[in-house]
């Protein structure tokens, strides 16, 4: 969900990019046809005290069809100093409205190489929409980046949509006293003079949204080093808070590695701002939080779990289309559930009761399959999301159940997915067809009678 302030895809076959493909109706205004990025390679400057952000972006892309015009989604905020196309200047380009359409001297045939440098600088600022203010976002002191689901653009330029996934290169540089934080495992840190360098590699394929900066005056504490080594970044004058509602981040992980599979990416950070949220941050192998959710009573661990399950669920699996972000939430969702059930607290049992019935008298004017981009991150998909995978569960049976979701996670790892793929591979753990199911909790308003098998 965004912060405060039809096909499966596999990897190397993005949805978009030949004209056939359409572009999401949910968010028609992003995502470009005619070719797909394999990798974003950002070098950045940040100056902290005027917001100011200067970069080159490379694109390195491939044609999907003769190209002689095409567009990138970039912040009007931002200023574009130059552009080339595998070393030339293009014809002639326009910047409007967040995007940029760039018209070749030559064109490229299909199939082709594409190396697209970009350098441009500003005041980055947030993308507004009707889910509010998404991007790039100044902090009291440093800044944050919350994306989703349309603000990878207010601060480089990208092909923003969430089936466009990539490799990342990220370097950025700023004011010596502040830490800077990126996607992927930290390659080198270089001070000279006033400023420091942090270099970052992703290389797991990354959607645009997902890709994240922090930047603050933090320091780092390393919270767990097995299954995967975990850490935090944290203000000084939260580190014993941190201590106290961070406690089970290491068991949180080991539990879902066990119910979900190997966590599918080297490690785990999770980021405390100085500032407080209004919610939790997704991004990929990395979540962040506000000094309000680390203020040592402990309120916070069902979003702290939540987070985390949003690796598998939504990171590494990455939805294809926004109407199907029940993928995202519900599981991330239930996964609250069964970290609750598992860590002693109520039962996935309970939890789904306890939420049954809050949803039985709320309003049953949305589908959760396809609720719309006004709806997409209403609380009713989170939670009737959740009570589809627990209708699921009992149907099944725990053994199938858990292992329908390791083998979701396996066989899609790193992928763009659909409903389809999940209930068509639901349908190798069940005798019965599960139609029936699907099309009570995904296709209709009306809650279902509570699932009892």
């Amino acid at each position: 969900m965004p912060g405060k302030l039809v096909r499966s895809s596999r990897i190397g076959q993005a949805l978009l990019g030949d004209p056939s493909d359409g572009i999401d109706p949910y968010l028609p205004a992003n995502g470009n046809l005619g070719y797909r990025v394999s990798r974003y390679d950002l070098t950045l400057e940040y100056k902290v005290s005027t917001n100011r952000l200067a970069g080159v972006a490379t694109l390195t892309a491939a044609t999907v069809r003769t190209l002689g015009r095409f567009s990138i989604d970039l912040s009007s905020s931002l200023k574009v100093e130059r552009i080339t196309v595998n070393g030339k200047r293009p014809a002639r380009y326009t910047h409007r409205n967040h995007k940029l359409n760039i018209t070749l001297a030559t064109d490229l045939p299909a199939g082709g190489g594409m190396t697209v440098v970009i350098k441009y600088a500003g005041n980055p600022k947030p993308i507004r929409g009707q889910w509010g203010d998404v991007g790039w976002e100044e902090l009291t002191e440093g800044a944050l980046v919350a994306s989703q689901p349309n603000g990878a653009a207010s601060w480089f330029p990208c092909d923003d949509h969430p089936s466009s996934k990539a490799a990342y290169g990220i370097s950025i540089t700023t004011d010596s006293p502040f830490m800077a934080v990126a996607n992927g495992v930290l390659k080198s840190k270089r001070t000279k003079a006033a400023q420091t360098t942090w270099v970052y590699e992703q290389i797991e394929p990354m959607a645009s949204y997902l890709a994240t900066i922090q930047i603050g005056s933090y320091t780092r504490k390393t919270l767990g080093t097995k299954p995967v080594p975990i850490h935090a970044v944290v203000p000084p004058r939260l580190r014993r808070n941190l201590d106290l509602d961070f406690a089970k981040q290491r068991q949180m992980m080991e539990v879902f590695v066990e119910l979900f599979g190997p966590y599918p990416f080297p490690e785990y950070s999770v980021v405390i701002t100085d500032d407080d949220l209004e919610i939790p941050i997704e991004a990929q192998a990395m979540s962040i939080f506000g000094a309000n959710h680390c203020d040592g009573t402990g309120w916070s661990e069902r979003l702290i779990a939540h987070e985390l399950a949003h690796q598998w669920f939504g990171n590494s699996l990455t939805l294809s289309r926004w109407k199907d972000i029940w993928l995202h939430e519900g599981f991330a969702c239930y996964s609250e559930w069964l970290w609750s059930e598992r860590s002693g607290g109520p039962s996935a049992e309970a939890q789904a009761r306890k939420y049954y019935g809050r949803l039985a008298s709320s309003p049953m004017d949305l589908v959760i399959g396809d609720p719309g981009p006004k709806y997409m991150f209403d609380d009713r998909v989170y939670k009737r999301g959740a009570l589809t995978l627990h209708a699921l569960r009992k149907r099944l049976g725990d053994n199938d159940f858990f292992d329908l979701l390791r083998e979701w996670t396996r066989e899609y790892r790193y992928s763009s997915v659909t409903s389809a793929d999940f209930t068509g591979l639901a349908g190798k753990y069940s005798p019965q067809p599960l139609n029936d199911l699907w099309h009570h909790w995904l296709d209709e308003k009306p809650l279902p009678p509570y699932p009892v098998f």
